[in-house]
């Protein structure tokens, strides 16, 4: 596949480790993925699996699908999804409950019984401090808040790590790990290791051809969305007011203004999505 440019897509060759895609193709190998897990846990771990690379997770409850970056298990079958933050979006609270709500789910077959539910850890790793406390490491465990000494032992913990932290005690490898994900040169050791990684990665035909067909993809998901939002004020404007007006207001052109009327008109059953993708995609 030919690379070419596409609109609001970063080009291969300018990934970092701190990019979602380039963060998956690294620690999609357990020798990249298994220290790092232990830096953060002050574990040993033997051995690390992966359920599926790069795991989707669809629930058929009317909910959005979660795509993980990074989702394994260890020997000890804990579950592990890992994943890099770099906009705070002030919503990682809430984007932490429903990766773990959406594991659990995953864990558990239709009729599942909970008690099948496996220890499991989310973890983010941001380029910014969420909580702006300056501490390279926040860890969340479920907590009674009439007695300090008691916790639910439902077996899920949040942790979420800063790389600009200055405030408290972690393994120097993660130190450094964290300040190669701020842009810093790596000094050496594991941070140098997955520097190395990183450039493994850009010369990787498949890795390249893997990137370009999911930028494509996003990129026709942006579009069609885009004009999916035309169709629907379309179907909803049509015969309340000018037509002339609605397209202004729309700033779309006459001819596309009459190719989705005329579709809305055959297929009046088909979604606005459906509408958008045949105009775009045939």
């Amino acid at each position: 596949m030919d690379e070419v440019k596409l609109k609001n897509i970063k080009p291969f060759d300018e990934l970092t480790i701190t990019d979602d895609f380039m963060f998956g193709a690294v620690m999609s190998e357990p020798k990249h993925l298994k220290p790092l897990l232990e830096y953060i846990l002050g574990i040993k771990i033997a051995e690390i699996t992966y359920p599926e690379k790069q795991k989707t997770i669809d629930v058929n409850y009317g909910y959005k699908g979660v795509r993980l970056d990074v989702y394994c298990e260890d020997d000890e079958k804990t579950v592990y999804s890992v994943e890099i933050q770099t906009t705070d979006q002030r919503n990682l609270p809430k984007r932490i409950r429903y990766y773990r709500d959406m594991i659990d789910i995953n864990i558990l077959d239709k009729g599942g019984d909970y008690r099948n539910l496996k220890k499991s850890f989310v973890i983010f790793i941001c380029t910014f401090d969420y909580f702006e406390k300056g501490r390279y490491m926040y860890t969340f465990k479920n907590q009674c808040q009439e007695d300090s000494s008691l916790y639910l032992k439902d077996e899920t913990t949040a942790i979420v790590l800063n790389s600009t932290g200055t405030i408290g005690e972690i393994n120097e490898e993660l130190k450094s790990t964290l300040r190669y994900m701020s842009g810093q040169t790596p000094t050496g050791g594991y941070a140098e290791v997955l520097d190395k990684a990183v450039k493994e990665v850009k010369v990787n035909e498949k890795w390249r051809r893997d990137y370009m067909t999911m930028a494509m993809k996003l990129q026709e998901r942006e579009e069609i969305g885009g004009l999916e939002k035309s169709v629907s004020a379309i179907r909803k404007g049509r015969g309340k007011g000018s037509d002339d007006f609605l397209i202004d207001v729309l700033g779309l052109n006459k001819t596309l203004f009459i190719e989705i009327s005329n579709m809305l008109d055959k297929n009046p059953d088909k979604s606005d999505w459906d509408i958008a993708n045949t105009i775009l995609y045939g």
